[in-house]
């Protein structure tokens, strides 16, 4: 991984790294960037190839820009895949708000000729919303849950729906499931966030300039690399768990729609991912979630109102929760889950209804996932 890092330092953009002999040995006390176990020493690897490029930093030479919010993927999840770093999100509110012809993403950085970032306009209608990237240990699992039983959760009646995209896909990642597959994901957030174009991302979004190209003319990163990237993502592990006594979680109602296991498909490429219980605490569902948490943005197949329940991986390693970083304590997080409208009103009556050792108890087991 030396040798990777230094690399990205001169003005050549930097090769793949190179497929070592071995994976890497890490002796971490509480990993949150740990390999699955059962891979091959392919797929090993394979990890450790994407975890070098997912640290290293893009260049002006390699296509960043030209409006960026960030230069590498450990600008927002640091420590490998604890996270979160935030985007500043524009919202309309009102019919009388101007357009945002340039979209609802703050890019406030510049490079490859462009002067002029995307702000958010100074209109009394016009505010900011902050999102924290997600953690991205344990995706693999959530790729690897059949969309049968993402829609199986919809029929049981909790409230929640399918987050069904405009092609027909069943959107899973992301904050309000924008996205299908992880591949997606990872050329979303190139584009996004670094203005790295791909074959899954050719076009460069728009800004104020109608700067069109970067310094790297055409696509700035490859298949591979976005592949590359993917496979770290999916070959993550879920960071381990100290067993804790759910019951209150399981009384009040909190693991409907943290649902705490789906089974993974059993036909699925990677071996480790197949047909295994994936302790995720989502039901991958889009769910009203009342005024309190409304950020009015319309994302994929979800309204303003509608996040998709989070899953409850790594909760330790996550240094803000909700989707913008509101809430610093379990505590705080469940509180937040109530407001005008919102479909866990009822759920979070029963928690404030439960005595103090019953309340420890539950942010006791949830600290602990």
């Amino acid at each position: 991984m030396g040798i990777a890092l230094a690399a990205a330092c001169g003005d050549e953009p930097p090769a793949l790294p190179e497929i070592a002999a071995a994976p890497i040995e890490r002796v971490v006390e509480d990993p949150s960037d740990a390999p699955l176990a059962g891979l091959s020493e392919e797929e090993l690897v394979r990890f450790e190839d994407g975890d070098a490029r997912f640290e290293l930093p893009f260049r002006e030479a390699q296509g960043l820009g030209p409006l960026y919010i960030h230069r590498a993927c450990t600008s927002c999840h640091e420590d490998d895949a604890r996270g979160p770093g935030a985007v500043r999100r524009i919202v309309r509110r009102g019919a009388d708000a101007p357009a945002l012809p340039w979209g609802d993403v703050v890019r406030p950085r510049m490079t490859a000729g462009a002067s002029v970032p995307v702000m958010a306009p100074a209109h009394p209608a016009i505010g900011e919303a902050v999102r924290l990237a997600p953690a991205v240990f344990a995706r693999g699992l959530i790729e690897a849950i059949p969309d049968a039983a993402i829609e199986a959760n919809a029929r049981r009646g909790t409230g929640g729906r399918v987050a069904r995209l405009r092609d027909g896909r069943i959107g899973r990642f992301g904050h309000k499931a924008r996205t299908a597959t992880l591949d997606e994901f990872v050329a979303d957030a190139l584009l996004g966030d670094m203005g790295l174009t791909s074959p899954v991302r050719p076009e460069e979004l728009p800004g104020p300039e109608g700067i069109r190209d970067d310094a790297k003319p055409g696509v700035d990163v490859s298949d591979e690399e976005i592949a590359l990237l993917a496979d770290y993502v999916r070959l993550l592990a879920m960071p381990r768990r100290e067993a804790r006594d759910g019951t209150v979680f399981e009384e009040i109602g909190c693991a409907t729609c943290h649902l705490p296991s789906m089974r993974t498909r059993d036909d699925h490429p990677v071996r480790a991912l197949r047909d295994v219980d994936a302790a995720i605490y989502s039901d991958l569902l889009l769910h009203d979630m009342g005024d309190g948490l409304a950020d009015g943005i319309e994302e994929g197949a979800a309204s303003g109102r509608e996040w998709r329940t989070a899953p409850l991986v790594g909760v330790r390693h996550l240094r803000g929760l909700m989707h913008d970083g509101r809430a610093r304590t379990v505590r705080e997080a469940i509180d937040a889950h109530a407001s005008e409208g919102s479909e866990a009103n009822e759920v979070v009556a029963r928690w404030r209804a439960l005595g103090e050792d019953e309340q420890r108890a539950l942010i006791t087991f949830v600290e602990a996932l």
